[in-house]
């Protein structure tokens, strides 16, 4: 590539829509993959709870007006972390995956006013897994489903067994993490740039 790295986001963004941007370019070297050398990801999924839904959410936030048990879904989330078989909250394929065991670092439920936000994050995710931990989280806010059902379940396997899934349009891919290599060659590359 002849053009000098500070210039490619710039490059790029040109011929991007409106609505998506390139914030920095590194380079990495030349086997690097954006998914396979990926170590982590964080997603959040954005919920308005209020009785009038936000205009300026709309597409952006699952509307949900009626009253929720913060606590007990705060309580819920905090089951999720750790090692799991997360079948329960994959969406079902018609065809068999090798593993289905997950580590999550994080699942976090923060309140903002009327905006809700869940943290989840792991070393991977399986289709859909973030929409349906969401969806049942905020069942569990409904009193549908209890705290403690979470561990039955993750126990079960079976997509059946848990609650619902969340709408796509609250989901964002917050964060990819990479190995501590890949990042103190980014943060070397930004250094020389001078960018923080």
């Amino acid at each position: 590539l002849k053009m000098p790295v500070k210039r490619l986001a710039i490059a790029v963004n040109a011929f991007l829509p409106d609505d998506i941007r390139v914030q920095a370019a590194t380079r990495v070297p030349e086997k690097f993959h954006a998914r396979f050398n990926a170590t982590g990801k964080q997603y959040r999924y954005f919920v308005w709870n209020h009785l009038a839904m936000n205009p300026l959410l709309r597409g952006r936030a699952w509307y949900v007006p009626r009253e929720l048990d913060l606590a007990a879904m705060r309580q819920a989330a905090k089951l999720f972390v750790g090692k799991h078989d997360f079948k329960s909250f994959a969406a079902t394929h018609n065809y068999e995956m090798d593993c289905t065991v997950r580590t999550l670092t994080r699942c976090r439920l923060q309140k903002s006013g009327a905006n809700l936000t869940v943290i989840i994050e792991g070393d991977g995710f399986l289709y859909k897994m973030c929409r349906g931990i969401v969806g049942t989280i905020v069942q569990v806010g409904f009193g549908k489903y209890s705290p403690s059902d979470i561990k039955t379940m993750l126990a079960k396997t079976d997509r059946t067994a848990a609650g619902m899934s969340a709408p796509a349009h609250g989901l964002v891919l917050w964060k990819v993490f990479y190995s501590k290599t890949m990042r103190r060659r980014r943060e070397k590359s930004h250094s020389k740039t001078g960018k923080s």
